[in-house]
């Protein structure tokens, strides 16, 4: 993954939290940005600099022990480190902005915000290496690929979209199974666990699992409803 060479660790990035959203390395994220203490946020990443471009952000999950009237909820120590990879500026200074995930991180140190500056920053540090070649990472792709092949998935709009990206033997292993992940895992908790492995073939484990107990689940249905789904049900 070159983009990690152009992040600085040393330096605190900004902190960027958001309740039950989980990004992966890989894979990319539309939002709407209409605080006023992110808007700050995203002007100053997009400030930069000439030799860095667009400055890294991090992309946080809310603890679930936060409280929904906080308004610095205590977060999850494993995030997402990304850049903005493209943007539009609105008259009354919101943003749409596309996030593209680069590297997991831990959260070593937390600052509130202070002073002029409205948001969090942090200092964090990388939990994994992804340009290492993971033994057995292809095999649980390609298991992937031959679930996602069936019937059943085959049904599912989302599935067929991520089947025609995962066969593209220019996308890595790594950045194959963060797309499964990203678009077809959808419990919250399992989302976190899976950007908090640090172990691609944990991760990718996870994700097979996950994907073969859905896969039993709609087949267990489809023997209750009949071979013939009833007008208006959908897997997708």
């Amino acid at each position: 993954m070159p983009e990690m060479i152009s992040i600085n660790f040393a330096e605190p990035v900004a902190i960027f939290p958001l309740p039950g959203v989980v990004l992966l390395p890989h894979t990319a994220l539309p939002l709407q940005i209409f605080e006023p203490r992110y808007r700050q946020m995203i002007q100053h990443a997009l400030r930069g600099s000439a030799s860095t471009g667009t400055k890294p952000l991090a992309l946080a999950s809310i603890s679930p022990i936060a409280k929904g009237s906080q308004r610095n909820p205590p977060l999850r120590k494993v995030v997402c480190v990304a850049h903005i990879v493209q943007h539009r500026a609105h008259g009354d200074g919101r943003y749409d902005i596309v996030l593209q995930g680069l590297c997991r991180a831990a959260i070593e140190r937390l600052d509130e915000p202070s002073g002029p500056r409205l948001y969090r920053e942090a200092i964090v540090r990388p939990i994994e290496d992804p340009t290492l070649v993971v033994p057995g990472l292809k095999r649980v792709r390609d298991e992937v690929k031959s679930l996602l092949s069936g019937l059943r998935f085959q049904r599912m709009q989302s599935a067929r979209a991520v089947l025609e990206w995962i066969e593209r033997k220019e996308l890595s292993h790594h950045g194959a199974m963060e797309l499964v992940a990203f678009a077809l895992v959808k419990d919250d908790e399992l989302r976190y666990q899976i950007l908090s492995e640090s172990d691609a073939l944990e991760r990718a484990k996870l994700i097979w699992t996950d994907l073969h107990r859905t896969d039993r689940f709609i087949a267990k249905a489809e023997e209750q409803l009949g071979r013939e789904t009833p007008r208006g049900v959908s897997w997708n």
